[in-house]
């Protein structure tokens, strides 16, 4: 069944004090296109998180958000600057001796002192993050595909009611392919009788020229492809694989086949079932352009 390239996946994992979470969001695109935004001191899980989605999506942008938490003893560093704080120290003595203050400098007022501490994120496990951001983000994706698929199918509805719309056009236009050319034959017939008055026309002479009109307006081998191109959209639509390339030059070659019939026929009742046709087919276009 087809996909649609628009979807969204979120994904939340804990283990050992550390919670991860991972937002997928896909919309259309040509290619397979892939943004991540993550805390930097994380950055390492990138590389093994795009091995992940390899395989798993093949066409459209994606755009991954991940948060990060760690509530480990050791995910913070607590650093003092000893030189800092003993300059302070010494400044402060000084001038308690200087204008007879009593030093009563404490060592938790000391480290409040400025840029005399500071906290520093502690290094990251890489096997452990590693392994729980791939847990989570396929998680994330799962819901992403479960999503594109739901919208898939409610693309392969309206697919397949623009198509048998189409068939029906095609129908239409096969019954009426003969009548073209008896017509003709009619009114050619007429015209010169209206002409010529008493004198006849040859029979052979009018069936020529019947004969060069019907050469030149057929077009049995459009109405034969645009069966054959029909019956391959219909497979495609079938399909697990991503198929939106080989649908979209499915209805281009069915848009041209409809177009030379439009031009070939010199009917207007079958210029006007093409018109229909190709209004059909653009929104098979406009579908396409969703589909993975």
């Amino acid at each position: 069944m087809i996909k649609s390239m628009t979807g969204f996946g979120r994904c939340t994992v804990e283990a050992d004090n550390r919670v991860i979470t991972i937002e997928v969001k896909s919309v259309n695109h040509r290619y397979l296109e892939t943004s991540f935004r993550m805390p930097r001191i994380i950055g390492f899980i990138e590389e093994p998180m795009r091995s992940c989605i390899q395989g798993r999506i093949s066409r459209g942008h994606a755009d991954i958000y991940v948060s990060y938490k760690n509530f480990r003893s050791d995910s913070k560093i607590v650093n003092i600057d000893k030189t800092l704080l003993g300059a302070y120290l010494n400044a402060a003595r000084e001038a308690a001796v200087e204008f007879g203050l009593r030093d009563d400098l404490a060592l938790s007022s000391s480290l409040r002192l400025p840029d005399v501490t500071s906290i520093t994120e502690g290094e990251e496990d890489t096997e452990a993050v590693t392994k729980l951001a791939v847990s989570a983000f396929n998680g994330a994706l799962d819901g992403l595909i479960e999503m594109r698929r739901r919208e898939g199918e409610r693309l392969h509805s309206d697919f397949i009611a623009c198509i048998e719309r189409i068939e029906a056009i095609h129908a239409e236009i096969e019954n009426r392919e003969p009548q073209v050319v008896v017509e003709y034959r009619n009114k050619l017939k007429e015209r010169l009788d209206n002409l010529l008055g008493d004198v006849k026309i040859s029979e052979d002479r009018l069936a020529v020229e019947v004969a060069v009109f019907a050469d030149r307006a057929s077009i049995h081998e459009e109405i034969v492809r645009i069966v054959s191109h029909i019956r391959e959209i219909r497979e495609l639509l079938t399909s697990d694989g991503p198929v939106g390339r080989k649908l979209d030059f499915l209805v281009q070659e069915l848009n041209r086949e409809f177009n030379t019939i439009g031009s070939k026929a010199n009917d207007s009742t079958i210029s006007a079932n093409v018109i229909d046709a190709k209004a059909e087919i653009e929104k098979l276009r406009e579908q396409i352009q969703n589909i993975e």
